[in-house]
């Protein structure tokens, strides 16, 4: 079924259409907010959101894109909108998940994969909050590009796509990202 078929299905309100649509974009969804809110519990909330407003929106759907750029752009902008109005709450809980010293949700695993010493938990939780607060130092468009082309694994073009920029404008945000990226951890990791 073409993109334009499904979206209009859904905004017909057809339940098989619907689960089709939210079952087929669940997982690229919530990988775009959790990408960038680095919270699971957050990032379903606001994946949730992004559905609620793809589905209410399902009748705008012109098919100019195709439905994982449409959707990439939604979950991108509420992505961003949460951590604005989040940030000193979302502060306090990375603050809190240093200095818990037990595994607990989604990053017990990486723990245990890397070691169960503690000294391998406070390395990977330390690195995790450099490359973290490395990646929030960059201007919000590098931010977006940078996350979705190396994070999200989308190609410059796709990610032009997604941001609605030139394809040269998204290599030089790309390019300063990275940049930017090395500088902020040139002094953790040489």
């Amino acid at each position: 079924m073409a993109d334009a078929e499904l979206m209009k299905m859904v905004a017909e309100g057809d339940p098989v259409s619907g689960r089709r649509f939210a079952d087929q974009y669940q997982l690229l969804v919530y990988n775009v907010c959790y990408s960038f809110i680095r919270n699971r519990h957050d990032a379903e909330d606001v994946a949730q959101e992004v559905f609620l407003e793809a589905f209410r929106n399902a009748g705008r759907f012109r098919g100019d894109a195709k439905i994982s750029t449409w959707l990439y752009r939604i979950a991108v902008n509420r992505s961003l909108n949460y951590i604005r109005n989040n940030r000193k709450r979302r502060f306090w809980q990375e603050l809190s998940a240093v200095f818990d010293p037990g595994p607990s949700g989604s990053n017990s695993q990486e723990f245990e994969m890397s070691g169960d010493t503690t000294d391998g938990r406070l390395k990977n939780r330390e690195q995790k909050s450099v490359i973290g607060e490395a990646l929030e130092s960059l201007p919000e468009n590098q931010r977006i590009a940078f996350t979705l082309n190396k994070m999200e694994d989308l190609s410059y073009a796709e990610v032009a796509e997604v941001m609605q920029l030139s394809l040269s404008a998204v290599e030089s945000l790309i390019h300063r990202a990275r940049l930017g990226m090395q500088k902020k951890l040139k002094h953790y990791y040489f």
